[in-house]
């Protein structure tokens, strides 16, 4: 079965729409959204109702705040859908508390060294995704070791025990731009994981479009908001 997995990106406990990586410019996504009266993140999640959500912690992510700030949130959100969340991780210790509440932990390279996904994959395996995190045609990492090719990174990947990684492309991210097969394809050909898409997803025929690729799912937003990919499918 293709996954398809419901975004939240919450922000000060708010779902907000993210729309090509400018963190500071999301709204929030009832301004946006044909399904949603409330951008209140368990609201927004019992009318749509998904299988599964993919969390990102924007307070973490921006360096805002504290990570207990949306904890007892997430923690709601995890009953009531399958639940993977990227709070940021850069270190071990910060993924215990996180597998307490939610079922996967999604590890970025824009905050993960290589050496801590390794460490993370070992501590959990079968529980973790990585996320190999791309704006403007770049990797995002702070990490001096990870290599600029994504498709060397997913060869290293193919040496540990992930549940899947996800391709996330930030500046295709709320645009409905569209999705690069080709790259895609090669991604697949190579990698021993499920791959999940995150970004530029615009409708039905995208989904299907993936799948042919050989994609395990994507994680969508604003093609589900809008109305581009109707509630069933995400159910």
């Amino acid at each position: 079965m293709f996954r398809i997995l419901l975004v939240l990106d919450i922000f000060n406990r708010t779902v907000v729409h993210a729309q090509g990586g400018n963190r500071h410019e999301y709204k929030p996504i009832h301004f946006s959204s044909r399904i949603c009266n409330s951008s209140d993140p368990i609201k927004v999640v019992e009318t749509i109702r998904p299988r599964e959500v993919y969390i990102a912690d924007l307070n973490i992510l921006e360096d805002i705040g504290k990570r207990e700030k949306n904890f007892e949130l997430i923690e709601q959100i995890a009953r009531r859908a399958k639940t993977m969340i990227d709070p940021g991780i850069s270190s071990l210790s910060e993924t215990y508390d996180i597998l307490e509440i939610a079922q996967t932990v999604v590890l970025g390279t824009e905050t993960a060294s290589l050496d801590t996904i390794r460490e993370v994959a070992a501590a959990h395996p079968g529980r973790v995704v990585v996320s190999i995190d791309k704006k403007h045609g770049r990797i995002l990492t702070r990490d001096p070791q990870m290599p600029d090719d994504p498709f060397e990174i997913v060869s290293i990947l193919n040496e540990l025990e992930l549940q899947d990684i996800i391709i996330l492309d930030l500046d295709r991210v709320g645009t409905s731009s569209g999705v690069d097969s080709q790259l895609l394809s090669k991604i697949v050909s190579i990698s021993k994981h499920s791959v999940l898409l995150g970004g530029g997803v615009r409708n039905v025929e995208d989904i299907e479009t993936l799948e042919k690729t050989g994609l395990k799912g994507a994680i969508v937003a604003t093609a589900l908001h809008n109305g581009s990919i109707p509630l069933e499918m995400v159910r």
